[in-house]
């Protein structure tokens, strides 16, 4: 199969039967038939696969019961239809260090060069080599680089975890490595995780970011083309679009709405004018302006009875708050939100510079412990999952209470995030 530009254009997804069980086990635990019945359209989706571990390759009692990566491909190839092209989406996410910045996604390899060595050597070439096998040829492979690694080299220096990730070189030889092995491979689509608009747009970490994605992929053996493009709000909650508050100049009282103490003078609201400017910065460095993007909007939804449908008051922050469709106490809030819904279905050329949207994480897993629980996978209790804990912004976290580890099923979270859904489901 040729490389084409677009890979979802005329092609179906992978529902990923690992997902479907999850929500299996939420439909028999609900009376509503209402909410039954939405929480069988939503097991219809594609979702990706997390290959969050080494184990997570090899699947069944090593990874929870869940499929094999092989078991995933041959699982795709059995819901391929005659002539119709599938996606099976992947999360490429086992970096040396991973999460530098945060707690709950912590990963088994370390941040060190015998860490590098067995990501390269156990981890990236055993998915490659299960990628080549000319039995997928047909195919169409859609990775998601490393989220978060990148961006917290932009703007977490601070953090020492990834002051050293970043010295060290080990996040940006890691992704080159994975670039140059799943790159080589004809029906394999590589998209870097790019943040979101709430963390990466402000200028001062745009125009880093722009020259660090540049430089690192510049490194590959490809150059800019082992990569397709980039994935926005992977596993987070920044709405689509921000109806009500169009315009970032306005001004309320004298003052522009992104002065707010939400916007904090980001004057990028959502992911779809964030996916446009970064389509357009990195067009203007030197990329191929056939690159697309991805945006994550399986959980980016905010619907339900407290989405507002205008804004008003007399002062910014007034206006703002009563306007915004995106109800975290702060931007930078990211763990199991209260009040979240699912959002767009995923859907392939939408408009503009967008490849699709996609649900790369699927409703319903937990972003982390809201206390620590022991667990084997190494992944510690970060204090933006719980609840009562008040972030250095000054604001609550928003974190549902009671929440399993991170990439374990939250039932209480998965009926709050259908129940908010926008589009409605």
């Amino acid at each position: 199969q040729s490389h084409v530009d677009n890979p979802f254009v005329g092609a179906s997804g992978y529902v990923n039967p690992d997902y479907s069980k999850e929500v299996d086990s939420s439909i028999v635990k609900v009376k509503d038939v209402q909410l039954k019945a939405k929480m069988q359209v939503v097991k219809s989706y594609p979702t990706y696969v997390w290959l969050d571990s080494i184990d997570a390759i090899y699947g069944g009692s090593r990874n929870a019961g869940r499929l094999s990566l092989q078991g995933h491909l041959n699982a795709a190839l059995a819901q391929k239809k005659a002539n119709t092209p599938i996606t099976v989406g992947l999360v490429i996410y086992d970096m040396p260090g991973r999460d530098c910045h945060a707690l709950a996604s912590n990963g088994e390899l370390p941040l060190t060069q015998a860490g590098l060595q067995r990501y390269k050597t156990e981890y990236i070439d055993v998915i490659a080599s299960t990628l080549a096998n000319p039995k997928y040829k047909g195919l169409r492979i859609v990775n998601i680089i490393e989220p978060d690694s990148l961006p917290n080299l932009v703007t977490n220096q601070s953090t020492p975890a990834c002051g050293q990730a970043s010295s060290s070189g080990i996040y940006e030889a890691g992704i080159k490595y994975a670039l140059d092995k799943l790159h080589a491979i004809p029906n394999v689509y590589n998209y870097m995780d790019i943040g979101h608009s709430g963390w990466l747009a402000w200028r001062s970490n745009m125009t880093p970011a722009i020259s660090l994605y540049t430089r690192v992929v510049q490194g590959t053996a490809a150059g800019l083309a082992s990569a397709d493009g980039f994935i926005t709000n992977t596993a987070n909650y920044t709405p689509l679009h921000e109806p009500n508050l169009p315009n970032p100049d306005l001004t309320i009282g004298g003052q522009p709405i992104s002065s707010s103490t939400f916007y904090q003078w980001n004057s990028v609201f959502d992911e779809s004018t964030y996916a446009e400017v970064l389509y357009n910065a990195f067009v203007g460095a030197g990329w191929p302006s056939k690159i697309g993007f991805l945006i994550d909007t399986g959980r980016n939804g905010w619907g339900g009875s407290a989405r507002p449908t205008s804004a008003s008051g007399n002062d910014v922050n007034t206006y703002v708050n009563s306007g915004r469709v995106d109800r975290r106490l702060h931007r930078g809030n990211w763990c199991n939100q209260s009040g979240a819904g699912i959002g767009m279905p995923p859907t392939a050329a939408p408009g503009g510079h967008i490849h699709a949207y996609v649900w790369g994480k699927g409703g319903g897993e937990s972003d982390g412990s809201s206390k620590y629980i022991p667990n084997k996978q190494g992944k510690g209790f970060d204090r933006y999952c719980d609840p009562t804990y008040t972030t250095p912004d000054g604001t609550l976290t928003g974190a549902l209470p009671n929440a399993p580890i991170a990439g374990t099923w939250f039932h209480a979270h998965f009926v709050q995030l259908v129940t908010n859904a926008y589009p409605a489901i």
